[in-house]
Formats: C-alpha cells, sequence, structure tokens
C-alpha cells in the first residue's frame, strides 16, 4: 500500500499482473489485510484476486505466509512475487518467454542489495543459496541476489517444492524464509531451479525510508527525473550498474596502491579518532609543500569554501557560468559578475583584469580550469592577475581543483611558498576529492600567507574537522607520489581520445576543456534534457543538465565528466545509438 511517486506498489503490481494472460492472483495479507482487501476486492481489470489471511504474520516469517497457499501452489504453474517490490514491466517476459519452467530472476551483487543471495554455474543453474551467515565478501564477485520474482512449475511445486516446505517447517519452524527450502533443494545436486540474470531491467526492494527514496527516483515521472537525481548530490552506488558522468574525479589514481594500504588500515582507522588541527595541518604541509602556517585542510573544499565566503568582507567577482558553491554562501547585492562573450565561454586574465578595473570587486574567484567551460588560464597569466589584484588592494582567489588535470600540471600550480609570500591577499583553494579521485574521504585544501585569515579559519571549524581516513590518505601520500604522476598523465590521454570521440557526434559541439569534463552544447533534433533523460533511462548514465545554469540559459548545454576509458566507450556507444535513431 506504500506509494512511490503517488502510485501504490499494490495498483503498479496488479497494473502490470493484468496485462499478462493470468487465471487469478492469489494474495497472502497479514498486518492491515482488511485495509488491502478492501481496497483491492474481488477482482481487478477483469483479473480474479484471492486471499489468504495469516492471522500470525507477527510471529511468523514468509515460509508461513508461503505455505498457506501450498494448495494453490500445486494447482496451477505460479509466479511468485514479493510485495516490497517495485520493477520494470519487461520482468515478467523475462520470465514467460523463458523456455525453462522454473526460475529465480536475479542481478549481480551490488553493494547497496542485502537479502538472499545465490551462486551460479555455467548453465545458469543454481547451485547454493547464501544465507546472512554464511555471506562472505571476499566472495561477492561470485554472488547474485535474488529479485524475490520466481517462476515455478506446478509439477516443480507438486512433487519437490511442496513437499521440502511442509517436511522444513514442521522441523524447523514457521519464523524462517521460504528461501532455506530452496537451498535445501539445490544442495540435492538439483537443477530443477534456474537462475535468469537480469541486465538493465530496473528494480527496487524498499525496505526503509531511504529505499522508498531511491526508488522514487529510480521511477520518477520524466519531469522530475532530473530534480530527484541531482538533489542527491551523490550515493549513487546505490543506484543499480549506473555510471555518473556528473561527478568530476580522476579515475585512475585509486587504482594505486594507496588505495590497498587504506584498505589494510580500515579496521584502525574506523575505530580510532583522528588527530587535531595541529597534525593535520603539517601533514597537508608535507604533502603539498606549503608552510604549515599557510595551509588549513578541510572537510572537502565545500567546508573550506563555506567558511572563507562567511569571512571576507565585501563584493565578490566572480566568472559565469561558474561553480555555484561560492555565489551561493554570498548574498546576491555582493556579486559582481563578468560574462564572456563569445560562444565558447573562453577568457584571459587581460579580460578580467579589463572588466574589474571598471567594475570593482573587494574579491574575485577564478576558478581555473574553470567549472563547467573548462576554460584555463596559463600558468605566468595567473601571476599577472595575482600582481594586478595584489596592486588593487583585491584579494584574488584561485580554485585550482582541476589545474592537476591540465597539460602541463605540475609546473600550473600556485602552492608554493614563494608565491604566496610574493602575493599575501592570494588565497589558493585546492579539492583533493577531484585530483586524486577520493571524494569518499572528504579532503580539501586552503592556502595563503595572510596567516592572519587562516588563524580565523582554523578558529571556525572544528577541531576533528576531517575524519582518520582523511588523515590516514595525508599520512602515507608521499610514497605513492610517482603513482599520482603516472595517473594524471594517463588520465590527459583519454582526455584528449575522448574528446575526439565526442566530437564525432553531430548533435554535440564540445568546447575545449584542460579540466576532467567537457562542456558541451547539444544540437538539434535534441534538446539537453531530452538527451540527459534518454541517456538516463535507456542506458542508465547519468549526466549533468547545464541548461538552467546562470550563463547558460540562452542555450542547450551539458556537462561530461571524463572517465575511465572502458566508462566512456559505453557512453561513446550509447551516444552513438542515439546518433542513429536520430536519422
Amino acid at each position: 500500500m506504500v506509494a512511490v511517486n503517488g502510485t501504490r506498489l499494490i495498483d503498479r503490481l496488479m497494473g502490470q499482473l493484468s496485462k499478462l494472460n493470468l487465471t487469478r492472483v492469489v494474495i497472502v495479507v497479514g498486518h492491515e489485510g482488511k485495509a488491502l482487501m478492501e481496497y483491492l476486492g474481488a477482482e481487478y481489470n477483469g483479473l480474479r484476486i484471492e486471499y489468504l489471511v495469516n492471522p500470525v504474520y507477527d510471529k511468523t516469517n514468509n515460509i508461513y505466509s508461503l505455505s498457506l497457499a501450498k494448495k494453490q501452489l500445486q494447482e496451477d504453474d505460479t509466479l511468485l512475487i514479493e510485495s516490497d517490490l517495485i520493477f520494470d514491466d519487461g520482468m515478467f517476459d523475462l520470465l514467460l518467454q523463458s523456455p525453462f519452467p522454473n526460475l529465480a530472476l536475479v542481478a549481480k551483487y551490488e553493494t547497496w542489495m542485502d537479502g538472499t543471495m545465490v551462486c551460479i554455474d555455467k548453465e545458469n543453474n543454481i547451485v547454493n543459496f547464501i544465507t546472512k551467515a554464511a555471506f562472505n565478501y571476499k566472495n561477492v564477485d561470485q554472488y547474485y541476489k535474488t529479485v524475490n520474482i520466481y517462476k515455478f512449475s506446478k509439477e516443480f511445486s507438486r512433487t519437490k517444492y511442496v513437499p521440502f516446505l511442509e517436511a522444513y517447517t514442521k522441523s524447523v519452524g514457521n519464523n524462517e524464509y521460504y528461501e532455506n527450502v530452496l537451498r535445501i533443494i539445490s544442495f540435492l545436486n538439483s537443477h530443477d531451479l534456474k537462475a535468469l540474470p537480469i541486465t538493465h531491467e530496473k528494480w527496487y526492494e524498499i525496505d526503509d525510508k531511504q529505499d522508498l527514496d531511491i526508488a522514487e527516483a529510480l521511477f520518477a515521472e520524466e519531469k522530475d527525473v532530473q530534480r530527484k537525481y541531482y538533489g542527491r548530490y551523490g550515493g549513487y552506488w546505490r543506484f543499480p550498474q549506473m555510471l555518473d558522468y556528473c561527478y568530476l574525479v580522476n579515475p585512475y589514481f585509486n587504482e594505486s596502491r594507496i588505495i590497498d594500504e587504506v584498505e589494510a588500515n580500515f579496521r584502525t582507522l574506523i575505530a580510532e579518532y583522528p588527530s587535531g588541527m595541529k597534525v593535520n595541518s603539517l601533514l597537508a604541509s608535507k604533502c603539498w609543500g606549503v608552510k604549515e602556517d599557510y595551509i588549513i585542510p578541510g572537510n572537502g573544499a565545500a567546508e573550506l569554501i563555506k567558511a572563507l565566503m562567511e569571512i571576507l568582507p565585501g563584493t565578490l567577482g566572480i566568472i559565469r557560468p561558474t561553480f555555484e558553491e561560492y555565489p551561493n554562501r554570498r548574498e546576491k547585492s555582493d556579486l559582481v559578475t563578468f560574462f564572456p562573450q563569445n560562444a565558447d565561454f573562453r577568457y584571459t586574465a587581460q579580460d578580467l583584469m579589463d572588466f574589474f578595473a571598471v567594475h570593482h570587486a573587494d574579491n574575485i574567484i577564478l576558478i581555473n580550469p574553470d567549472n563547467p567551460s573548462g576554460n584555463f588560464i596559463p600558468f605566468e597569466d595567473v601571476l599577472k592577475l595575482a600582481e594586478w589584484a595584489e596592486g588593487k588592494g583585491t584579494r584574488l582567489i584561485v580554485d585550482e581543483s582541476f589545474v592537476d588535470f591540465s597539460i602541463g600540471w605540475a609546473s600550473n600550480t600556485l602552492l608554493h611558498d614563494s608565491i604566496l609570500e610574493s602575493f599575501p591577499h592570494l588565497v589558493v583553494m585546492k579539492s583533493i576529492s577531484k585530483s586524486y579521485g577520493v571524494p569518499g574521504i572528504r579532503l580539501g585544501i586552503l592556502c595563503s600567507s595572510d596567516t592572519q585569515l587562516i588563524t580565523q579559519l582554523k578558529q571556525k571549524v572544528s577541531i576533528w574537522n576531517i575524519n582518520s581516513f582523511a588523515e590516514f590518505f595525508m599520512q602515507i601520500f608521499n610514497k605513492y607520489e610517482k603513482d599520482y604522476k603516472l595517473a594524471c598523465e594517463k588520465f590527459i590521454a583519454e582526455r584528449e581520445d575522448f574528446g575526439q570521440q565526442l566530437r564525432q557526434i553531430s548533435f554535440m559541439r564540445v568546447m575545449p576543456s584542460q579540466a576532467n569534463y567537457f562542456l558541451c552544447e547539444i544540437l538539434p533534433p535534441y534538446t539537453s534534457f531530452e538527451l540527459v533523460l534518454k541517456l538516463l533511462r535507456k542506458y542508465n548514465i547519468l549526466t549533468r543538465n547545464c541548461s538552467k545554469k546562470s550563463g547558460l540559459e540562452s542555450g542547450q548545454y551539458m556537462r561530461l565528466a571524463v572517465r575511465s576509458h572502458s566508462d566512456n566507450t559505453r557512453l561513446i556507444a550509447a551516444l552513438r545509438e542515439i546518433e542513429q535513431g536520430a536519422k
């Protein structure tokens, strides 16, 4: 009776079942059973409904509920469906079109899954049911999760399943799971029950409010899809087999053994408090070669952006389109906005100096490379801008979260004591999550030779503002610097290849980028909304629609992250298939 996007699960399911060639639907009811029976009645769109009542639903488990239907199981071939599921209509087609009489729909194990797992052989025979107690994370590559939709022939129910069900409940009791009976049958070297692995069909099991929230995103109406996905700001590992092209991280450094070392120390790190600010400032200083008094580590760059924007006085100069976390932390009346006057949203240091010489701002934020445009100002020109700002008494904030993705990246950073000391009003921000591909540990740094500002910021954040995993990452990073350099070079080569592939798609105009993403103008016959929706619905690829972003409202734009070669190949294949469909 739970509603997903305004439609009750039972209404959705009965609508799906009424399209099939069924003789009846048997519903075992327990909690609020009377309300459900009154709501549905005796038939649904001509499909006859029978009810079985479990009066001790609160003292038994699903094995007892199913045993109440053992007579019906032996009278007909049966589809068995658990009541807390939401799934695509095509799930039933998979079952009914298969020639095998006894099937369990299964899905390759993913981290969000819980419950009964199975192992299958090369012929898709179920050879074992894995209980929660027997679950071993070292073996997850072999596991499939039961979707809890089954097809049983009446012969299987009569000769195998029901007799074992009766024997099991007599010997073990009624507070068990019906999958345990299937497990026993599989132990007898029986090949009666086959597994049918699903591919891209959507489904979700709704056990709690968080599951309901995810289900409402997975099965949202077209007009609500982007809002329900973008509003999550992450956590997309809980969405089956999704490729996330919105969030911008290095796809290669997490291949380094640094992750193995973090994993090897997981139990210690999760059980211990992290150090305070003084120790973590020392670690950050060691990692990025900046004096301890000049650096503050943060719980991601987002924490430092918030703190900085709250204490800086005066007006803020911004370039739009931009990463909105900066202007969102200020009053609109405080903003002085520069808009590039060209189709590719390119601009130079001189463009900024010319504009802000006329339109004064007390602080100017430069994201370099910029997000979402990918515009890049060379190192020497950034120094000229810093010198100009210093002469004007303007604080220049350079966010170089993406600079390590630029060509010649090692020579493009401002994180040097000599540079910071030459420009006391200069602030340099860097998201470690993005460059190093570790967004889960939440780590960023802010640097300036303005020690008074650094002290203010350190007083503003909590004493344990970063976690033990982030601290340990800084502790061991220098051992893996060679791996990081190789990852950056590998990334640059992949970006060039990916960019060439994207430019061959006829409905995309791809702008130059020195970051780990491309801003693309979407050309007819598609709009950016239509393309984002098509990639998500058909290919399970989440991309960013930028057309409502300030500075991009006049056209159709989307931003695509650069991921690994295999992921990028999957996206390119989807875009080419969409392109063929448009012809």
